[in-house]
């Protein structure tokens, strides 16, 4: 999707809003003793309480309203009668659609008690998506996004997963530009063209370097095993930088 007009841009607003809103109602109901459906529950009633639908089950018949996903599982997590426990790390990934456009969300959240480096590792998973949004702009080369997150890993000794990858979105949940690499590609070639809409979503890791599939369908797991966050924005790049859509408010 690329921005035509303030018509397209606010309804992108609107439905980053709800999903970022969604995100924010969810994490704060996570505790321990819940199972993943119960806390899944939430985000779909928040979603369709705003005229939203869920992404993943209107686009892809995902078995949920949201991504839930903990602490070995890395992405696409079924919502189902997992119980959250204390020292848990949750991912929760929420996308939806509302008068035709898409937004995606998501971040990781570590459920008490927690060592300093789950701690750090959130801090840090959230630096990094912003040290990408930071290389959003008008007629900048996407190559930067991955660049920057790449340096940024190393020099705080993380890995990053190199086959979950950033995505365009806006008229669907997943669409061109497809594959953008949130770490180091020196293949990439693709400049951001003025209202381009895309996700910024690094998956930091404190050794994983790609996930592989499990037993079902979708859940997706770190190899090799190691904790990992995701943390993740809907972006547009304008000539005066990022304009980030996924904030609450």
């Amino acid at each position: 999707m690329t921005i035509s007009g303030d018509e397209d841009l606010i309804r992108l607003q609107e439905i980053g809003r709800i999903v970022a809103n969604a995100l924010e109602a969810m994490a704060a109901a996570l505790e321990p003793g819940m199972t993943t459906a119960e806390l899944d529950m939430i985000g779909r009633q928040f979603l369709e309480n705003a005229g939203a639908r869920p992404g993943p089950e209107l686009v892809y018949d995902f078995p949920g309203a949201t991504c839930i996903s903990v602490n070995e599982e890395i992405a696409h997590g079924i919502p189902g009668s997992r119980r959250i426990e204390a020292g848990d790390l949750v991912n929760i990934d929420i996308s939806a659609e509302k008068n035709g456009v898409f937004a995606d969300t998501g971040a990781s959240f570590a459920v008490p008690p927690v060592t300093n480096a789950v701690k750090r590792l959130c801090r840090d998973g959230k630096r990094a998506m912003w040290v990408g949004l930071r290389q959003v702009g008008a007629n900048k080369p996407l190559a930067g996004i991955g660049e920057a997150i790449g340096s940024f890993a190393q020099k705080n000794g993380y890995t990053l997963v190199r086959n979950l990858a950033s995505h365009g979105i806006g008229h669907s949940l997943h669409e061109e530009p497809k594959e953008i690499s949130t770490w180091p590609d020196r293949s990439e070639r693709r400049i951001m063209n003025e209202g381009l809409v895309f996700t910024v979503e690094p998956f930091l890791s404190l050794g994983s370097e790609w996930a592989e599939d499990g037993d079902d369908p979708w859940t997706l797991f770190s190899e090799p095993r190691a904790l990992t966050v995701q943390y993740e924005h809907t972006v547009v790049a304008t000539r005066s930088g990022p304009l980030v859509v996924t904030l609450p408010g």
